[in-house]
C-alpha cells in the first residue's frame, strides 16, 4: 500500500486550487488535533440513553450506547481524512496519517513521562492524574494499531473508487471508504484491548454498536464533509 502513487493522487496534487492550497495546514492541524484529544478522552465511558428504557436484540444491548467519550470526536478523524484524500490524494494524506501516528506517540510518551516524575509536596491529586492518563500498554497499542490501519485503509479505498468513477458519486465513496475503515479501526481496538477482558457478549456489544455509530455519525456529518471539499476545490 505505501507503494501505491495513483493516478486519482497525481492529479489532485498537481490541480489544487489556491484555497486548497492556503488552506492545508489548517486541515492537517485539525486531523492531527482531534486525533490526540480523541484518544484522551477515550478513557471515559459513557452512556447515550437510560437504562429504563433497556432495548436488547439477543445478547446485543442496542440502547442505551454505551461508548468511550473519544467515539463522539474521533469520527471526525475520518471525515477529515476523506477531505485529505479527495482534495490532495492519497500520497498527501498517508503523510499526515502518519504525522498524526508520530504525534500520538509524542503524547503518549510525554503523559508517561511526567507521570514519572515526582510532584509538589502540596498536590493532592497524583493518584487521580495517573488513574486517568495512565499509560496502559493494552489500550495503547490497541489504539495505535487500529488508528494506522483504519485510517490508510479509508483513504486508499477512497481513492481507488474515486479511480473508477471519477469525481461522480462522490458520497459512495465517502460511505464506502468510512464502512472499510471503521470496521478495521474497531474490530483491531476492541480485540487487541478488551477480547478475553470481557465476556464476548460485552465484546460483541462494543464492536458492533461502537461500529454503527461511528458510520452514522458520518453520514450524518456528509452534507458538512460535502461543503467542506466544495469549498476546498472552488
Amino acid at each position: 500500500m505505501g507503494k501505491i502513487n495513483t493516478e486519482s493522487s497525481l492529479r489532485a496534487e498537481n490541480t489544487l486550487s489556491v484555497r486548497a492550497t492556503r488552506y492545508f495546514p489548517v486541515v492537517a492541524g485539525l486531523f492531527c488535533g482531534f486525533l490526540v484529544l480523541s484518544n484522551i478522552l477515550a478513557v471515559k465511558p459513557i452512556t447515550v440513553g437510560s437504562y429504563d428504557n433497556l432495548l436488547n436484540f439477543s445478547a446485543l444491548q442496542i440502547w442505551p450506547l454505551v461508548l468511550d467519550g473519544g467515539a463522539i470526536l474521533f469520527p471526525l478523524t475520518y471525515i477529515i481524512d476523506d477531505v485529505l484524500s479527495e482534495i490532495y490524494g492519497f500520497k498527501t494524506a498517508r503523510k499526515v496519517i502518519f504525522t498524526g501516528f508520530a504525534l500520538e506517540l509524542c503524547a503518549v510518551g510525554m503523559i508517561w513521562l511526567v507521570s514519572l516524575m515526582p510532584s509538589t509536596s502540596d498536590w493532592g491529586n497524583e493518584a487521580a492524574f495517573n488513574e486517568i492518563l495512565g499509560f496502559v500498554p493494552r489500550i495503547v497499542l490497541a489504539s495505535l494499531c487500529a488508528y494506522l490501519v483504519g485510517e490508510l485503509l479509508n483513504s486508499f479505498i477512497l481513492v481507488k473508487i474515486k479511480q473508477i468513477w471519477g469525481e461522480k458519486r462522490l458520497w459512495v465513496r465517502l460511505i464506502g471508504s468510512t464502512l472499510v475503515g471503521e470496521a478495521a479501526d474497531t474490530v483491531i481496538f476492541c480485540t487487541i484491548a478488551f477480547f478475553g477482558v470481557i465476556t464476548f457478549s460485552e465484546f460483541l456489544n462494543y464492536v458492533l454498536v461502537g461500529y454503527i455509530f461511528k458510520c452514522l455519525l458520518e453520514v450524518l456529518l456528509l452534507p458538512v464533509t460535502y461543503r467542506t471539499i466544495r469549498f476546498l476545490k472552488k
